[in-house]
């Protein structure tokens, strides 16, 4: 496949082809006009000359009486002829040019009548004729007048329209080179700010840089942007593995202690029983919660926008099967076009652990807000989010667990550690703000800010 620049260059070489081939063709086809035009004229000049320098005498013959101004009718072997005579076959005058050349002039026009003709003579020279016929006498009948010719080799005039032609190809072939060779020189300038992405890549694959950090036009910056974007999510998803995996060993060495010295104090079966089922029960939910905190996606670069008011109705709904005992009302008050630019399990997520944490600690009434595009999502395309309850709040200590990365699933037990804690998480990999506070009526009001990404 061809490169981008040698595409560029064959589009531009056909299309300064084509047109130089149609300016070349239309200035030759100008000029051969023109030449053909102004040899006309000139013939037409000399036969009106050598009618004015003629004159018929008393006797009625016509003959030449005063010069002409043309000099070359009187040098042998020019390339300029002139010749009269009258319609009944008599010539009456010949230039001297012609010398011994027989060129069969047209005879017997009418008054005023003319005749352009190209003309081969017997050694093969081809002339260009004008024609003229005169009468003297209005009276005259058809033989009682005369036919003025004057000729002109061609060959000097084949030459210069040959000469034109040649330097007119010549030229626009030169200007068709250098505008290619312009061209050639603009695209690889143009170029070159995807040369230096290119490079910039071969950096970043080698290690020895961590983004696109070369000064882009316009047209490439959003390009560059979102691979920035792409490279900066890799490295945030690497660097949370490492984070989790991290949190699960610290989370599994109390567990593991726990039944190491189990197994050493030979405790009774039973008692080991009890205590290998409370520690297993312990790193499952340790597990599980990790697992559920590793399963935030933390944005994605490409995708389509998911629709809010969807899923907060739709987690509302099964939230309402799930605590039908309670009778919770929840009044959703989401703008239908409201939309979240990231991945869409990851708003389940906040929204689904959101409304259970309001369900289970609420009264009577939840409350679910949410906008798109304010102030307060830093971002066009932000969304901000609100829940907000009628139970018995939020502790200060509680607030503080939520807050604590790799919090034990076990000392959050029964409260509302796990999923806000979750919540946090994917709040703090969207770069976005987490914020618990109190309601109205007296319970909790979390406001989760999620830019966009």
């Amino acid at each position: 496949m061809f490169s981008l620049r040698a595409r560029l260059l064959i589009a531009a070489s056909l299309v300064l082809a084509l047109f130089f081939g149609i300016t070349g063709l239309t200035l030759d086809h100008a000029y051969s006009v023109s030449a053909e035009q102004a040899l006309k004229d000139r013939l037409r000049g000399d036969v009106n000359a050598l009618v004015a320098a003629s004159e018929q005498g008393e006797d009625g013959i016509t003959r030449l009486t005063n010069a002409l101004p043309e000099v070359r009718f009187f040098i042998p072997g020019s390339d300029l002829f002139a010749f009269f005579m009258s319609n009944d076959g008599q010539q009456m005058w010949r230039s001297p040019s012609m010398e011994s050349l027989s060129i069969p002039f047209p005879s017997g026009l009418g008054r005023g009548e003319s005749l352009f003709r190209e003309l081969n003579v017997s050694d093969g020279t081809v002339v260009q004729v004008y024609s003229l016929g005169v009468t003297w006498d209005a009276t005259a009948g058809p033989h009682g007048g005369y036919t003025f010719s004057a000729a002109e080799d061609l060959r000097d005039h084949r030459s210069r329209i040959s000469g034109f032609r040649r330097q007119l190809w010549g030229w626009l072939a030169a200007v068709a080179i250098m505008l290619l060779a312009v061209q050639g020189t603009i695209l690889r300038w143009s170029l070159t700010p995807l040369r230096q992405a290119a490079d910039d890549l071969a950096l970043i694959e080698q290690g020895k840089q961590t983004a696109l950090a070369g000064h882009y036009p316009a047209e490439l910056r959003p390009l560059t942007d979102n691979i920035n974007a792409l490279i900066e999510s890799s490295r945030d998803h690497l660097e949370r593995y490492r984070h989790r995996l991290g949190d699960l060993a610290h989370s599994l060495k109390t567990p593991l202690a726990v039944l190491r010295g189990a197994v050493e104090d030979r405790n009774s079966v039973q008692e080991l029983a009890d205590t290998v089922q409370e520690q297993v029960d312990r790193m499952s939910r340790t597990v599980d919660y990790q697992l559920r905190r590793a399963a935030a996606s933390g944005g994605t670069v490409l995708g389509s926008p998911v629709n809010v008011e969807q899923i907060a109705r739709k987690v509302a709904g099964a939230l309402n099967k799930v605590y039908s005992d309670k009778g919770v009302v929840c009044d959703v008050q989401v703008d239908p076009a409201c939309e979240f630019h990231g991945d869409e399990s990851d708003l389940f997520e906040v929204i689904g652990n959101l409304l259970d944490n309001a369900y289970k600690w609420c009264r009577h009434r939840v409350e679910v807000r949410a906008t798109s595009g304010s102030a307060d999502a830093g971002r066009v395309g932000g969304l901000t989010l609100i829940v907000e309850d009628d139970g018995p709040g939020i502790s200060a200590a509680a607030e503080r667990d939520v807050r604590r990365r790799g919090v034990r699933a076990e000392s959050a037990e029964g409260g509302h550690g796990i999923g806000l804690a979750i919540v946090d998480d994917i709040v703090r990999i969207y770069g976005g703000k987490f914020e618990i506070g109190a309601g109205a009526s007296g319970g909790a009001r979390i406001t989760v800010v999620l830019p966009r990404r």
